[in-house]
């Protein structure tokens, strides 16, 4: 375990099991039972791990998304005066799309040491899966809620060429994946992984149209990792207005506007925005 400097708090942010409990190490059981006190995201969640481990927790305080604003300024005061505080959320790594950003920007602002027990990460272990290329892939975390918004932020990825990985929720992954089946081409490879590491882990690898017609036949459940492959290098191929303005309706078609439609074509083809604008534009 990390040494403290004397009077010196530290924060430990703690990798917890996706959902295998023999994933953790030595070190996250270090590193809660010999805490001053646990911040978790989920007091009862990590008070059963706790059980499962056989340690004894110290304090445990709430850390979640609706009081990490308020509580960030209370725990910063214990780190300061002197507290070794481990940080924990509900699975993988805290400030990965889940609590911690905050408290890790506040902690570091005071001079308060920062260090992690590095544990599972739901975007290797789905990265490492899913039979798609690895060398080079970026994090886009949960797409946002609202349909417009979504829309646009595809559009704007279409042309991404590393692996993009995305977390989702069950009551989202079919909306989302008929979105990015719109934005990026129903044959683009994706790999849907649910319950990593769990009993009822399931990989469903396919292109995006599969994917989606999949999720609306059969609903997925549990926390669920989408990883997409990238957008492939473009082919000089010379396509006509009538074309490039088809391509724009089937998208439009789907829902999108028609902004995120020339950009989602134009990216996928590797042509200029105003091409394609002026090929949509003539069709009317």
């Amino acid at each position: 375990m990390h040494t403290r400097r004397d009077g010196t708090g530290l924060l430990v942010l703690a990798g917890a099991p996706l959902g295998n409990v023999a994933d953790a190490s030595e070190r996250l059981r270090a590193a809660l039972a010999d805490a001053d006190l646990v911040a978790a995201e989920d007091t009862r969640r990590v008070r059963r791990l706790a059980a499962e481990l056989g340690i004894t927790l110290p304090r445990v305080v709430s850390y979640f998304e609706g009081n990490e604003a308020r509580r960030t300024p209370e725990l910063l005061a214990e780190l300061t005066g002197g507290t070794h505080l481990t940080l924990i959320t509900d699975a993988g790594m805290p400030s990965v799309s889940d609590p911690g950003y905050r408290l890790v920007r506040a902690a570091i602002e005071a001079d308060v040491p920062v260090t992690a027990v590095p544990g599972p990460s739901a975007v290797t272990t789905a990265l490492a899966v899913s039979g798609l290329p690895s060398d080079r892939f970026c994090f886009e975390g949960f797409p946002p809620r609202k349909t417009t918004e979504r829309r646009s932020r595809f559009a704007e990825l279409a042309a991404e060429r590393r692996t993009l990985v995305f977390f989702e929720s069950p009551h989202r992954i079919a909306d989302t994946l008929t979105d990015l089946a719109a934005a990026f081409g129903p044959d683009r490879p994706g790999a849907l992984c649910r319950e990593l590491t769990k009993t009822y882990e399931q990989v469903r690898r396919g292109g995006l149209g599969e994917l989606s017609a999949g999720a609306a036949d059969d609903p997925p459940r549990g926390e669920i990792t989408l990883v997409v492959a990238g957008a492939p290098a473009a082919e000089p191929v010379v396509r006509d207005a009538a074309e490039l303005a088809a391509l724009v309706a089937e998208r439009q078609a789907t829902g999108m506007s028609r902004r995120d439609a020339v950009d989602a074509v134009a990216a996928e083809f590797g042509l200029p925005r105003r091409e394609v604008y002026a090929a949509a534009l003539g069709a009317r």
